[in-house]
């Protein structure tokens, strides 16, 4: 706009100079007069879908997309009219698609009935459209479910914008003009060049500096590689594997003796089952939950009960004597996933975290708001729900301390919470991680707590400074983005707390010597994925689950 005023200022001078009154007189006049001076792109995209489409005023959008079409009538350029046509084509479409989306069914009828014979004029385009107004759920419909997407209005937004850009930006200008812009334009240029040369200085010297970091970031890395490259292989005393599972493994437990196992996966099934010859093997069963499994909990006083938790708000109690369910529970439907159970290791009670759900490129993303509630299993009745505030982030994990009085919750926006579970009450909270917390644990002595995050991260917390971090690693290489479709990363300590376990996105899991910062063992290898963990109650024994749909028992050697 500034170049133009310069512009019409040469113009009016020229005009003076040589004596051309009248001329200047009518210039003027058709100045005072020209609609197209103040024209801005962003307005008329603003009064296109900001008040003609949401005020279903589709006589005057009609009228502007013919304006526009009879501006450029006589334009030689024949992708710029097709492109215009393709443009009043979706636009138009989205103004039926505006007032489906708002309840007015009418309007949409309206418009059809207005305009019909322009819109069969085009048939194959806007034939199926005159049926959308009657349609139960339009936006379901694989054949228009595309126009209610908010990336292809954001699309349609975009194209007119920059169509209508550069139409008024890029078509061809008078000379005068030019030279004012280019008058302009390399004034602003020198200065442009002068700031940048002055940037260009300042960028060089934190080039500088950032590789000298690079560099050293990279020898510390390389050697953090090589010693975890360099992991030595558990040396197995036995190992069993399962096979009876026909697709990935969400979760698998060890029984409270050790004797039994409980191994859950994606298709709904959990079968129960014991790795030990010399074991009878009377308990074994197969239970059929009919949605994904979430959660597995054995009761901690004996392994006469499983609790299963489903991602349809279903808790399941199974006798494994009876081979029965003897009680089949449900949150509310607003918080249908069950994504941990934890049964208190003293009374006949167990937690349940339950998650609302939303849209997510993982299982952790997918988890909505969170609802922790106690329950007893005796009168299998919630007996309260624990405190978490308005709209908390959902909680992962579950653990409690050895006399059951307190409860360590972790959630996905890194926090981790204590709750008394006798006053009924959160203690204390602080932020653990930049990410998601996917799964907690107490420590052996219970003076720390263990938090693996989602971006790889494992710190153990003193319970005595909190906040403070007595051991970390990163494991980060071992969580690779693609596992976190198939299962939610978790950590299992030993009977003794020296090692540490941890699911991996590899075919092989780390496990971690506690408060060493150098020695680590790597586990006998799956052909997938490693998705559930757990640790036998006494023995040098763990258990692995993996989305190659096998769970293997493995005793390693002192």
């Amino acid at each position: 706009m500034e170049n133009m005023q310069h512009a019409e200022e040469l113009v009016k001078e020229f005009l003076v100079f040589r004596g051309f009154t009248n001329t200047l007189q009518v210039f003027e006049r058709e100045l005072s007069t020209d609609v197209g001076r103040n024209f801005q792109v962003d307005k008329i995209t603003d009064l296109v879908f900001s008040v003609y489409i949401p005020k279903f005023q589709a006589d005057k959008l009609v009228g502007l997309l013919n304006f526009f079409k009879q501006s450029f009538s006589s334009a030689s350029d024949v992708v710029l009219l097709s492109t215009l046509s393709k443009l009043e084509l979706s636009i138009l479409r989205y103004y039926i698609v505006n007032a489906l989306q708002t309840g007015r069914q009418d309007k949409a009828v309206e418009f059809f009935a207005v305009n019909g014979n322009y819109l069969l004029q085009k048939r194959e385009e806007w034939l199926p459209w005159f049926a959308i107004p009657y349609l139960k759920n339009p936006s379901l419909d694989q054949q228009f479910r595309v126009y209610f997407s908010k990336d292809w209005f954001d699309a349609l937004q975009l194209s007119l914008h920059n169509f209508l850009s550069e139409i008024f930006n890029g078509t061809r200008i008078p000379v005068l003009l030019r030279i004012s812009i280019e008058k302009n334009t390399v004034k602003r240029l020198k200065t442009d060049i002068k700031q940048l040369n002055q940037k260009l200085l300042q960028l060089q010297a934190l080039l500088e500096t950032k590789e000298t970091e690079i560099l050293n970031l990279r020898a510390e890395i390389k050697q953090e590689i090589l010693r975890e490259e360099e992991f030595p292989e558990v040396t197995v005393d036995f190992q069993e594997t399962f096979l009876g599972h026909s697709s990935p493994i969400s979760r698998c437990r060890f029984s409270s003796s050790g004797t039994n196992v409980a191994s859950a996966s994606l298709d709904g099934t959990v079968r129960i089952w014991t790795y030990d010859s010399a074991t009878l093997a009377s308990r074994n069963a197969t239970i059929y939950c009919g949605g994904e499994i979430m959660s597995l909990e054995w009761e901690r006083r004996s392994d006469r009960l499983l609790l299963i938790g489903t991602a349809d708000g279903g808790i399941k109690a199974w006798n494994v004597d009876a081979k029965r369910v003897v009680c089949d529970l449900s949150t509310t439907q607003e918080f249908p996933s069950v994504v941990d159970l934890k049964c208190s290791p003293v009374e006949p009670i167990f937690v349940s975290a339950a998650a609302s759900r939303r849209q997510g490129s993982s299982k952790i993303d997918r988890l909505g708001f969170a609802s922790l509630t106690v329950w007893n299993m005796k009168t299998w009745k919630a007996v309260t729900a624990l405190p978490l505030g308005k709209d908390p982030p959902a909680v992962t994990s579950l653990s409690f301390n050895h006399n059951g009085k307190i409860l360590a919750a972790s959630a996905t926006d890194g926090m981790i919470h204590m709750f008394d579970l006798s006053a009924g009450l959160q203690i204390t909270g602080w932020p653990a991680h930049d990410s998601a917390v996917s799964s907690v644990l107490f420590g052996p002595d219970e003076t720390s707590i263990f938090s693996l995050g989602t971006d790889g991260k494992i710190f153990e917390w003193s319970l005595h400074n909190q906040g403070k971090v007595i051991w970390s690693r990163d494991c980060s290489r071992y969580c690779y983005p693609e596992s976190d479709n198939i299962c939610r990363h978790e950590i299992a300590l030993d009977s003794n707390g020296r090692r540490l376990l941890v699911t991996s996105g590899s075919v092989r899991s780390p496990i971690y010597q506690v408060q060493s910062h150098t020695s680590a063992l790597k586990t006998l290898p799956h052909t997938a994925a490693i998705t559930s963990v757990d640790w036998h109650p006494t023995l040098p024994t763990f258990i692995t689950g993996s989305a190659d749909h096998s769970v293997r028992v493995t005793s390693i050697m002192q």
